[in-house]
């Protein structure tokens, strides 16, 4: 039995249960489960409890995460995110980098955020983006969340690229909205990719094409791809997210 945790890069348009589907059909796993829901406009990594490490995931989802993010300037979304409607917009001002770097200073550290109405945070036993769906807003109460890195990559007219370290519980959407609003217009979250959970890294991860292939070619090596529950440096972490 595969018992460990599996390093996936998600692929854009997945949901992060579809990988958990595939995956546990691919492997014929008895149980699994992810680490830290992506968004199906998301890629990178995301990792899967295998059988017996499904006991991990509440210590691996408390994990610092770095992402990479494009906001784009001008238009709002009821999503926050390109997958939802233009609800507003708003002209761009002109920007400097000394302007962009300035505002982006102010996220730095522990902040105060909101959830956002699109999320799997539940109210009265239900997630919130099923009330959203309904129409319905409900009054949420904002989080402590910690900015550790936020960096400018690239500005270009309605774009900014960033480079984000940040806490568990960080909604990438709603800061990137945040900070189209210090800098005097509206926005939304274009594109992400998590690059890295704790100390694992989205360069050691394998597409869901690459693993489908060596499934089906009989190439899958557990000891190569899973990161068995025996391994000390997941003990370690485990032991020190917990």
């Amino acid at each position: 039995m595969i018992n460990g945790i599996l390093l996936i890069d998600k692929p854009a348009g997945w949901t992060s249960h579809d990988v958990v589907k595939k995956v546990k059909n691919l492997l014929h796993l008895k149980k699994a489960g992810h680490a830290g829901t992506l968004d199906p406009m998301a890629t990178g990594l995301l990792l899967l409890c295998l059988n017996q490490a499904t006991r991990h995931a509440t210590c691996l989802l408390a994990a610092d995460k770095t992402y990479l993010a494009s906001l784009s300037l001008g238009r709002a979304t009821d999503t926050e995110d390109s997958e939802g409607r233009v609800i507003r917009e708003r002209p761009v001002p002109l920007l400097s980098l000394d302007k962009i770097k300035d505002v982006l200073e102010g996220f730095m550290g522990t902040i105060e955020q909101i959830p956002p109405m699109y999320s799997a945070i539940k109210h009265q036993g239900r997630p919130l983006y099923q009330w959203a769906r309904a129409g319905k807003t409900i009054e949420r109460l904002p989080r402590p969340i910690t900015i550790n890195q936020l960096k400018l990559l690239k500005y270009s007219p309605n774009r900014i690229d960033l480079y984000i370290e940040c806490s568990k519980g960080t909604y990438i959407r709603s800061l990137v909205v945040a900070i189209a609003e210090k800098l005097g217009t509206v926005g939304h979250l274009t594109q992400l990719r998590r690059m890295r959970c704790g100390d694992f890294v989205v360069e050691k991860a394998i597409s869901i094409q690459d693993l489908e292939r060596e499934v089906k070619n009989g190439e899958f090596d557990e000891e190569k791809r899973v990161i068995a529950l025996e391994n000390k440096a997941l003990q370690t972490k485990t032991a020190m997210l917990a």
